[in-house]
């Protein structure tokens, strides 16, 4: 080995080592490569996480996106789910699309998430069909796809779907069911097609169904709730309005009504029966819990305030008339005379009832009309069988003929309807009654025809004319009334009551009976069979002539 030169200086060797760095050990080289691989891989002691000490970043910022979700300004792949991603990485768009289970997308009941129950900004999994709140880092649909491996999920509101938790859209043509389950939407020439051909559809399960003729749950005891939607679900301009209408500004009680009529309607329903739910809690509520899914109540009262409460979330008013499509479609007029009578008694103290000579006369409005069945029969045949008598609607209607009368509170009163009539008729059929003790029902059967029932004997003729053409309705909803006994339960025995709606496919012609699931076609002579309870009838748009039966 060569010497070092000698003219080489003490200094020189002092300038070159401080330019290559301090020499350090082998060893010291070696421990000190060690110590950087255990801060960084972390090491745990006692149960707690020692990490490197290493610059922290700047805290995330928040923002709010058009969902009304918090999004941490963080990338992807650090401490959590960052901003939310515009797609994924090329050919990966459709992945976990096969996990989707259409038959658990549970669209019908209330949008609260199952763990906070809030119905702000809700998601639905469509993997399991649970709701759940947000889609942030923080939020429970985020928990739910970490712990679950679920990943699609979509907003109801703005009906994006997202995968968690990567959070970012999905945007793929074969979604696009799942969004019209959620949201139905049709066009003019959809609803008009509704009442002019005939659907026969099938859901994801292969059960044949028409739409508008679909069951409704019955989740405890509110067949009284179905039968009355489902009547109201056929009035065609009723039906029209709130498939048609954007009622997004309106309340609870008209979108949920809304949202569910056009449901029952669905010709792409994943399945053959709809959850009334989601409408049945806002009644609950709005209601003060006067009709609840718990306990029976009566169809007429509760069609009485659905479509009071219907008229008014429509703004409508309290005092004008025709100010919503509720009273456009069943208000008319009534003419009520009413005489009172006075008891006195004469020479030989024998009572005599007089009338007063002055007649009130009142025109009233009326969204539905009260037929006063005759009184059941006291006594039974000579087989020892209870009578059960007939009696035809046009008799009961003769209450508004303006020539019976009826005795109330000391006064005798006459009713006579007015001309215009509604385009639809909700006939009442009284069939309770209470004293005292009991309610007592009258099993009273009504014969009707199902077409061409006139209505003009019973209006009031205009001034110098007489009432002699013919005023055609047409049967469009039929609610019965039947008395069952308990054969199970703690109230084996009692008598109890189920109602179902008959309905007329106006397409086809042919009738089916609903009761809550189950849905069956009905021959339209025997319709009046049955307990009569609510009737609808439509007036028909071309007076003259009869037409024919169908």
């Amino acid at each position: 080995m060569s010497k070092r030169p000698a003219e080489e200086t003490v200094g020189a060797l002092e300038a070159q080592r401080q330019s290559t760095g301090p020499q350090t050990p082998k060893r010291a080289r070696l421990e000190e490569v060690i110590d950087q691989e255990f801060v960084e891989k972390g090491s745990s002691r006692n149960g707690m996480i020692l990490e490197a000490s290493r610059p922290r970043a700047p805290a995330p910022t928040t923002d709010m996106d058009e969902d009304g979700d918090y999004e941490d300004d963080v990338a992807v792949g650090q401490l959590g789910v960052g901003k939310a991603q515009e797609g994924p990485s090329e050919g990966f768009s459709d992945l976990y699309l096969d996990t989707i289970n259409r038959l658990l997308i549970k669209v019908d009941f209330e949008k609260l998430c199952s763990v906070s129950l809030s119905n702000i900004n809700v998601y639905a999994c469509l993997v399991c069909g649970k709701y759940f709140q947000g889609r942030g880092r923080s939020s429970h649909a985020y928990t739910h796809s970490l712990d679950q491996d679920h990943h699609v999920f979509i907003n109801i509101a703005s009906l994006k779907v997202y995968v968690l938790p990567e959070s970012y859209e999905v945007q793929n043509k074969t979604l696009e069911d799942i969004k019209y389950v959620v949201n139905p939407t049709y066009t003019k020439v959809d609803v008009t097609k509704l009442d002019k051909e005939p659907l026969v559809r099938w859901d994801l399960g292969g059960k044949k169904y028409i739409p508008g003729f679909v069951g409704l749950n019955n989740i405890k005891q509110n067949d009284y709730m179905n039968v009355v939607v489902h009547a109201l679900a056929h009035v065609a301009p009723l039906k029209n309005y709130f498939m048609l209408e954007d009622l997004s500004s309106r309340p609870e009680l008209a979108q949920r009504f809304s949202i569910l009529v056009r449901k029952i309607w669905n010709p792409r329903a994943f399945k053959s029966h709809v959850s009334p739910h989601e409408l049945l809690q806002e009644i609950s509520l709005r209601s003060s819990k006067r009709f609840t899914l718990t306990i029976q109540s009566d169809p007429v009262d509760f069609l009485s305030w659905f479509i009071n409460n219907l008229h008014l979330s429509l703004g409508g008013s309290k005092t004008k008339p025709g100010t919503s499509i509720i009273q456009k479609v069943f208000q008319g007029r009534l003419k009520v005379e009413s005489q009172t009578i006075t008891a006195r008694a004469d020479a030989s103290d024998r009572l005599r009832f007089e009338e007063a000579a002055e007649i009130k006369m009142d025109i009233v409005r009326f969204m539905m009309l009260t037929l006063d069945l005759p009184p059941k029969p006291i006594f039974k045949d000579e087989q020892d069988k209870n009578i059960i008598p007939q009696v035809p609607l046009t008799t009961i209607l003769s209450k508004y003929d303006g020539l019976h009368s009826q005795e109330l509170l000391g006064q005798r009163k006459r009713y006579r309807l007015l001309s215009p009539l509604p385009p639809f008729l909700i006939f009442h059929i009284k069939r309770f009654s209470k004293n005292k003790f009991v309610e007592e029902r009258n099993p009273t059967i009504v014969t009707f025809p199902t077409r061409s029932l006139d209505m003009s004997p019973y209006v009031e003729p205009s001034e110098g004319g007489s009432s002699t053409e013919p005023i055609w309705y047409d049967l469009v909803a039929n609610i019965t009334h039947e008395s069952v006994t308990t054969t199970s339960g703690k109230k084996e025995g009692d008598i109890r009551s189920v109602y179902k709606v008959q309905l007329v496919n106006k397409a086809s012609g042919e009738w089916f009976q609903i009761q809550d699931l189950f849905v069956e076609e009905v021959a339209r002579e025997l319709l009046f069979t049955s307990e009569s309870y609510v009737q609808i009838w439509q007036l028909r748009k071309e007076p003259k002539g009869k037409g024919t039966e169908i």
